[in-house]
């Protein structure tokens, strides 16, 4: 994530700005264009926070659909007649920041969440607790399921009608590096077989949000009734959350994931890497807490902001609270919970009954423990980067050797139209960490930041998007020429965790005048705009995780829907060919 309050431990600020064009709706759509992806993208309806009730608390209803406006930031005017002369080259879904979580790990840190508020806007460790905790989180495999049926039931491109060619998720496919999470990530996108997000004692929920009086902490959600003699949570009693008695049994329940309907490809995100998206995970002593028998439920005694500040260069502070917190359960452990290195990450990939085998990561990949690699779809060039830096933190970078390979990649490529995608923004690309070798991080060469990528992609014309997300936000900046001769967007997409949790839909077409138009459209997910009382498929569970994660008290105020001019919009750029 990037620049609010779900940036665990973050290092740095999402730089640069974005100025957005309040331009005509977007012309014509195009007579290939089928009415039931209207219907079912954000151009036939949005959804939106309701009257607030008790506590603030929200439902989620659906508002009007909007319309696609032009954007000529890069300089090139939108010319008449376009919408009859375009040719579609490409249509693809872009899903992000599915954060499938195993919510009972004694890896996550739950109780780091209640310090967030206790930072100054502007302050560099703003968020430094954030990403600890949300209502929702035992739903997320069922918000994946969801958002795979609905990109599955749209099907085409909403603009152009052409078939939507593949998905390509952009990182933080897991939330914790976690074996078990990875699999359920790859289990639901690859569809056609049981996911059961549970772990440890298959029997019952041992987490955080439980019902056991003797750990009973009224930071957390309790979806059940109080133990007896206990108050309600603060969630009910102060915010107005619903008390949904069963939900913990129906979000271990078992469901046979649909499967994209099409190929799918992926990038590495800082989740995927280290835990809590921060920490390295290669230690011996993070992975025994991963899979063992311990979890911290509530804060060690005396821990100050300063003292999670500090815990940004020291890994071991995880470990450390298990000896110091009032409050520490024991749970069943699961082997399936062990941290994954990149290298182990990238071969579950070919664990697979998806296309492609290995989803993008090459033998290569395989071979040698990198996440970078580049392909061809509809004659675009896709170049795919790993922006983690594996020596902590949750901002990125690149390394010098990925740096080399980038330039060889686009040298070669100067006649083909070229996308790159990764999971960092190049504001966020901010991370100067080197390691030392060992087990704490095994690049000890200097970082390269997103200025110095940015500057790269601009001196090749065909570069025409950078694809990514991170920020949990949606946003576009145009990256212009310092010369005026045009440029690339760099296109920023919501998570599926946080409010709103939508997916992209991106088209490319040819105007036939010189020019490209990229079409963006926001898609959200099938589950019920609220929820509905019913908890019978994973579709209606997620239904609820949306309502929870419109209505989490640190996220109410949050625009993370993006400005207008970042969601469904039409994006004009001189064709480099």
């Amino acid at each position: 994530m990037g620049v609010t309050r779900r940036d665990l431990l973050r290092t740095g600020a999402v730089l640069g700005g974005v100025s957005m064009v309040s331009g005509p709706v977007s012309a014509a759509l195009a007579p290939a264009f089928a009415a039931s992806a209207y219907d079912l993208s954000t151009l036939g309806s949005t959804l939106r926070r309701g009257s607030a009730g008790r506590g603030g608390y929200a439902r989620v209803v659906r508002a009007a659909g909007e319309a696609h406006q032009v954007r000529t930031d890069l300089g090139v005017n939108a010319r008449s007649g376009r919408a009859r002369r375009r040719k579609a080259l490409l249509a693809f879904a872009q899903i992000t920041d599915v954060h499938i979580i195993d919510a009972q790990s004694p890896a996550r840190v739950e109780w780091f969440d209640r310090y967030d508020d206790q930072y100054a806007p502007g302050d560099p460790t703003t968020g430094i607790a954030g990403s600890a905790y949300r209502p929702q989180e035992m739903l997320t495999a069922h918000i994946a399921e969801a958002m795979v049926r609905a990109i599955n039931r749209i099907g085409v491109g909403p603009v152009s009608g052409r078939p939507l060619s593949f998905a390509l998720q952009t990182g933080d496919n897991s939330d914790n590096s976690q074996l078990n999470e990875v699999r359920w990530n790859i289990d639901v996108l690859d569809g056609h077989r049981t996911v059961r997000s549970d772990s440890g004692d298959l029997s019952r929920y041992e987490g955080v949000c439980d019902d056991d009086p003797t750990y009973y902490d009224t930071h957390y959600w309790h979806p059940h009734q109080p133990p007896s003699g206990k108050e309600a949570d603060i969630s009910k009693s102060v915010f107005g959350f619903p008390t949904v008695p069963g939900v913990l049994d129906d979000a271990r329940r078992p469901f046979v994931a649909q499967g994209l309907g099409m190929p799918w490809y992926t990038a590495f995100g800082n989740h995927d890497e280290l835990v809590q998206g921060n920490f390295p995970a290669r230690t011996l002593q993070l992975d025994l807490l991963a899979t063992g028998t311990l979890k911290v439920m509530s804060p060690p005694a005396g821990i100050t902001p300063n003292d999670l500040k500090n815990a940004m260069t020291d890994p071991m502070f995880l470990v450390k609270a298990l000896t110091t917190s009032p409050s520490v359960r024991t749970v069943t452990a699961d082997a399936n919970r062990r941290l994954l290195s990149r290298a182990e990450m990238v071969a579950e990939h070919f664990r697979t009954t998806g296309t492609p085998v290995g989803h993008g990561f090459t033998e290569r990949n395989r071979r040698e423990g990198t996440a970078y690699y580049t392909f061809v779809k509809g004659g675009i060039r896709f170049v795919v980067l790993d922006t983690v830096n594996p020596n902590g933190y949750a901002d990125g970078s690149l390394d010098a050797t990925q740096l080399a390979w980038l330039k060889a990649q686009l040298t070669a490529a100067r006649d083909q139209v070229t996308v790159v995608s990764s999971h960092h923004t190049s504001g966020s690309m901010t991370n100067p960490l080197v390691g030392t070798g060992g087990d704490l991080g095994q690049d000890t060469g200097p970082r390269v930041l997103g200025d110095e990528v940015v500057a790269l992609l601009l001196a090749h014309p065909q570069v025409v998007a950078w694809v990514n997300g991170h920020s949990h936000t949606n946003q576009i900046w145009a990256h212009k020429r310092a010369d005026g001769s045009g440029g690339f967007w760099e296109i920023n997409t919501a998570s599926h965790v946080d409010w709103p949790q939508q997916s992209r839909l991106i088209e490319i077409l040819d105007n036939a005048d010189g020019t490209l138009s990229i079409f963006t459209t926001m898609v959200d997910h099938a589950g019920p705009a609220s929820y509905g009382g019913r908890r019978d498929s994973p579709v209606r569970l997620a239904g609820l995780a949306r309502e929870l994660a419109a209505n989490d008290p640190q996220e109410r105020t949050a625009a993370r829907s993006g400005e207008r001019g970042a969601r469904n919009v039409e994006l004009l750029l001189t064709n480099p060919l």
